[in-house]
């Protein structure tokens, strides 16, 4: 026997085994999901177990299954055949849904949280079918040409729907904001989405707006923020975060000018470091991390005079780059202490997009712009159903309510410290 049909024998068997698992699982998939909703509808019929029709017998039973469909999940198309319950009493209507297969469901929600992510990785319309088949089989009819373009229409719809959203009486605390720049290209010379997620005083945090924009600049800002102002917001954020080099600045001083600024300890370290020799940059970084990890503003504003000592000399392009926006580089000193971590940097865009860049840089076409928002905008709200609350939350009441905080405790702690101290003494 050949080395080549030994090793094409073996490629057989393994390929056997494979499909053998697959099959295995869509099994046991099938099986599960159909006990699942059996356990379902006799549940429902038990809640009407007290109800009887005149000759005693049950007035809600079962009834049946309706026509077997195929659902496209993440191990494959698999049949499923959904119970029906009857209703007995003429003048009655009580029906059954299954919430685990809702009517016209063909596909399950993680498939379809997938599919804009693979569309924003650069996946054509037309290869999607081929590209999942060995995953999903050779029954995935659902993610069809047909299916995918019907998809995208679907995002346009829900974007344009969330965007007619009135924010009438919203209120949010803080702000953050950031051009997020993808790999994937837009038809338009518009090159990048502004984004901004805002924290409410319940502690959530939601995303408020979001558009495309030319590099950031101040007019795209301004036409994103009264687009939000059209919608119904009128009370401003009491802080904003963002980077420094950001058009926003000058175009949230028009639209709400009683917002204060806090600067984005990680862009700002970022762009330090990038003016020194890699052998410095990390005691450089240590030290930075000095001035926004200490305790009291003082000691913040002591850290920073030593950094500057150090580095004058040598390299004036770095002390010049970190003194720009000194004071709003320390605003978080006057918020709750609780909130520090949240509201020094822009870190609740980083670490959403940062997911949603890395699944974009092989997306080199060029693709229209309102279905890249759409696919966008689907990623997005899928990352929102995740986002955890603020830490130290309820103390938000307070930033709304203007309490002022002195290194992150508030004066009614610092005054009742004070009078527990004289009383010690």
């Amino acid at each position: 026997m050949s080395q080549d049909s030994v090793i094409d024998f073996k490629s057989t068997v393994e390929g056997a085994i494979k499909d053998g698992l697959s099959d295995l699982i869509r099994s046991a998939a099938k099986q599960a999901i159909q006990s699942a909703v059996l356990e379902e509808i006799n549940e429902f019929v038990d809640q009407f177990k007290n109800l009887k029709l005149e000759d005693g017998k049950l007035q809600v039973v079962k009834n049946g299954y309706h026509p077997e469909r195929a659902i496209t999940t993440g191990v494959g198309s698999v049949e499923v055949k959904v119970p029906r319950a009857r209703d007995r009493k003429d003048d009655s209507n009580i029906t059954f849904t299954s919430s685990l297969i809702p009517p016209y469901m063909r596909r399950a929600k993680s498939l379809d949280e997938l599919l804009p992510l693979l569309y924003l990785k650069g996946l054509s319309t037309n290869s999607f079918q081929s590209a999942l088949a060995p995953i999903l089989g050779d029954k995935a009819k659902n993610i069809s040409p047909n299916v995918i373009c019907k998809l995208k229409q679907g995002w346009l719809a829900e974007l344009e729907q969330w965007k007619a959203k009135p924010l009438t009486n919203k209120q949010y605390v803080y702000w953050w904001v950031d051009g997020v720049y993808l790999s994937a290209r837009m038809e338009s010379e518009k090159t990048c989405v502004l984004v901004i997620i805002g924290a409410t005083e319940d502690g959530k945090k939601e995303l408020v707006a979001f558009n495309d924009g030319f590099r950031e600049s101040t007019d795209s800002w301004l036409e994103l923020l009264r687009e939000i102002k059209s919608r119904g917001l009128t009370i401003s954020p009491n802080l904003a975060i963002g980077d420094g080099n950001l058009g926003f600045w000058s175009a949230i001083e028009k639209e709400h000018p009683n917002t204060e600024h806090q600067r984005c300890w990680v862009h700002k370290t970022a762009n330090v470091l990038a003016k020194l020799p890699k052998a410095l940059q990390s005691h450089a970084k240590n030290k930075l991390k000095d001035i926004y990890t200490a305790p009291t503003k003082d000691q913040a504003d002591k850290a920073f005079d030593e950094f500057i000592d150090t580095y004058k000399a040598k390299y004036p392009r770095v002390v010049k780059c970190l003194e720009k926006d000194r004071n709003k580089m320390l605003t978080y000193y006057n918020y709750p202490a609780e909130h520090w971590g949240h509201i020094r940097t822009t870190n609740p865009i980083e670490s959403t997009f940062a997911t949603v860049k890395h699944r974009t840089r092989q997306a080199r076409g060029c693709y229209s712009r309102d279905t890249i928002l759409g696919a966008f905008f689907k990623l997005v709200m899928q990352a929102e159903s995740n986002w955890a609350k603020l830490k130290g939350y309820k103390r938000l009441a307070e930033v709304v309510k203007l309490t002022k905080f002195i290194d992150g405790i508030s004066e009614h702690e610092i005054d009742k410290l004070k009078q527990e101290n004289k009383n010690a003494a």
